[in-house]
């Protein structure tokens, strides 16, 4: 009879901790390129608790928090670390954390933290592995320097000396045509005879 008490009181204090215990699983590395992260955090709990917190850490001691979300049965509320462009849902049996607008210097291990906040007794996860955000350089794109004189400009001048040259060209293609192309068509074409009688000053033609 004894031994039968002691044997149902060594199993009541194991059977109450595996009830309250939540377990969390995260990928081991994430790769950002796009400076956007979804870091997801699967987790399991058997206990009653109806009130929950959820939370991002940074580093390998947790010492930042990136954000967090809390939920109950009729509310739920979020917040951000003001380093971060962090986001959490909840949705079932696992948290979903947003991340967007990342840098390179923002590289580091990431923990999912989930605690069973209300009723008695509070319960959160044991440390996981962590997730390894991997945040790569966004390569930057060189520009050719532009020119300060704006390209319309520099068309509208051209245009304008491109026309003066050609009105230029034109007066001295007129005036040449006038003062010596003509005369010497009117010197070719007029009877020599006619020449002689009226400009006496021309050479002779044999």
């Amino acid at each position: 009879m004894l031994l039968g008490i002691l044997v149902v009181l060594c199993f009541i204090p194991t059977a109450d901790v595996t009830e309250n215990k939540i377990l969390v699983a995260q990928r081991p590395l994430l790769t950002v390129a796009n400076k956007t992260a979804t870091l997801v955090c699967n987790y399991t709990y058997n206990g009653t608790g109806k009130e929950f917190r959820a939370s991002l850490h940074k580093g390998t001691d947790s010492a930042v928090e990136v954000c967090f979300i809390s939920w109950n049965t009729t509310k739920i509320s979020s917040n951000s670390n003001k380093e971060f462009n962090c986001q959490g849902i909840h949705d079932k049996d696992k948290v979903i954390f947003n991340l967007w607008n990342m840098s390179a210097s923002q590289t580091d291990i990431y923990f999912c933290k989930i605690e069973a906040m209300y009723p008695p007794p509070y319960v959160y996860n044991e440390k996981s592995n962590g997730t390894v955000i991997h945040v790569k350089e966004t390569p930057i794109q060189t520009q050719e320097p532009q020119s300060a004189i704006p390209l319309w400009i520099m068309v509208a001048v051209t245009g304008v000396l491109a026309f003066y040259s050609m009105l230029i060209t034109a007066v001295f293609i007129n005036y040449w045509v006038r003062n010596y192309y003509f005369p010497l068509l009117y010197m070719l074409f007029v009877p020599s005879s006619f020449l002689r009688l009226y400009l006496p000053c021309l050479p002779q033609t044999h």
